[in-house]
Order: structure tokens, then C-alpha cells, then sequence
């Protein structure tokens, strides 16, 4: 199981100082939301952020969600800045495979997001080229949402179609995350666990993160 903290739930006037409490927490990952104002009503931070912040953690994985209308512009940047993988939406439809091959070329690990109201259909045909299936459970743009409950058949399918067709990515949740729809999530097929708010407005980020991976870790 990996637990990865969302540096959108951070102080935003002290993000290095927040790379630095997940490093030393024990997880994995670290999030990365980047916001575009056009696909996701919101605008977070660019390249040059993530560049500053690398330095932060040499050890953690940095996991770049790009909910951006034209992510093509932005893998090249975000890869230099010390991105680990890149996550693009199935929702930009038939340019996918292009992006893919640009990921790659890159030498970062390819992930693939869906929204809400998209079908988990949507996502299929790519499931044999990803390494990560980041499934939305809230929609996209701004941290604290509750958790929307009916997304849970989406990661119970992804994990089917995994365990069929024998493949290896990781399927992640992400959005409105805490300790118990964590739990939800994990019984559901999720193994990687995106959580902000749940995990920063903890006093101790490092008890945060071992309680979450204590509940999701199968008994």
C-alpha cells in the first residue's frame, strides 16, 4: 500500500517546509496537483514550484497529476523539474496515445485519470500501457470534497480487469480521502491513497500517515 500525501492540502506559504514533513513521514509518494483554470476551475502552481521543491526530498516519488486541457505543453517542463510520473485525464480523448508516447520518451512512468461522471469504459483500452490508474472520487479543482461513494464500483472494476488480464499498474484514489474511506477504498481494490487534508491538518503528518496505512493494510 502507498500513502501519498497532497502537497494541495499544504500550507502554501511553507510547501518546502511541507515536502520535508512528508519525507520524513514515511510515505511513499508525494502529489502534485497542477490546475490549469481551464479543465479544473482552479490554478495551483508550475514547473518552476515543483523544480524548487525537489531538492526537498531526493527519496520521494514525485506523482504529477497535470488536470490540464493541453498537458502536452507541460510534460517536458515538469519532467526537468523532477517529476516521477505523469498522470494525464482519459477525458482528453483521442490525443492519449500521442501523450503516452511523450511520457515515455521522457523516461517517466505513465499514469491515466477519469473523472466522476466518466465511465470506467473509458479507461480499458489503455490499461495494458499505464502504470497507474488514478481513479477521481470527487470532482477535480479544490481539496477538501467529500468523498463520493459512488465512484467506489469504478476501483472495484479497475481491480478485476488488473487481476484478468494480469497486469501490474497500481490504481490510486484521490479525493476526499480520510481514514475511513480509506479503508472503503482499500477493500474496493485501491493501493495507492492520495489524501491532503486528512493527513496535513494532523499535528504529526508521520502518525497521520502510519494510522492511514495501518487501516488500508490488509489483515
Amino acid at each position: 500500500m502507498i500513502i501519498a500525501p497532497s502537497l494541495l492540502a499544504a500550507d502554501f506559504s511553507r510547501l518546502a517546509k511541507a515536502v520535508r514533513r512528508v519525507d520524513e513521514s514515511g510515505a511513499e509518494w508525494l502529489h502534485l496537483d497542477i490546475m490549469d483554470g481551464h479543465f479544473v476551475p482552479n490554478i495551483s502552481f508550475g514547473p518552476a514550484v515543483v523544480r524548487a521543491l525537489r531538492p526537498g526530498s531526493r527519496k520521494l516519488f514525485f506523482d504529477v497529476h497535470l488536470m490540464c486541457s493541453k498537458p502536452e505543453i507541460l510534460l517536458e517542463p515538469f519532467a526537468q523539474a523532477g517529476a516521477d510520473q505523469l498522470i494525464i485525464h482519459v477525458e482528453l480523448g483521442d490525443r492519449i496515445p500521442q501523450l503516452f508516447w511523450a511520457i515515455r520518451k521522457l523516461g517517466k512512468s505513465v499514469g491515466l485519470s477519469l473523472n466522476p461522471p466518466t465511465a470506467i469504459s473509458q479507461v480499458r483500452p489503455y490499461l495494458e500501457q499505464i502504470d497507474h490508474l488514478l481513479v477521481m472520487t470527487v470532482n477535480p479543482g479544490f481539496g477538501g470534497q467529500e468523498f463520493i461513494y459512488e465512484t467506489l464500483p469504478k476501483l472495484q472494476q479497475a481491480a478485476t480487469w488488473r487481476r484478468e488480464q494480469g497486469l501490474k499498474f497500481t490504481i490510486g484514489v484521490d479525493g476526499g480521502v480520510d481514514f475511513k474511506t480509506a479503508r472503503d477504498c482499500a477493500g474496493a481494490g485501491a493501493d495507492v491513497f492520495v489524501s491532503g487534508t486528512a493527513l496535513f491538518q494532523q499535528r504529526s503528518l508521520k502518525g497521520a500517515v502510519t494510522k492511514l496505512r495501518r487501516i488500508v493494510t490488509p489483515r
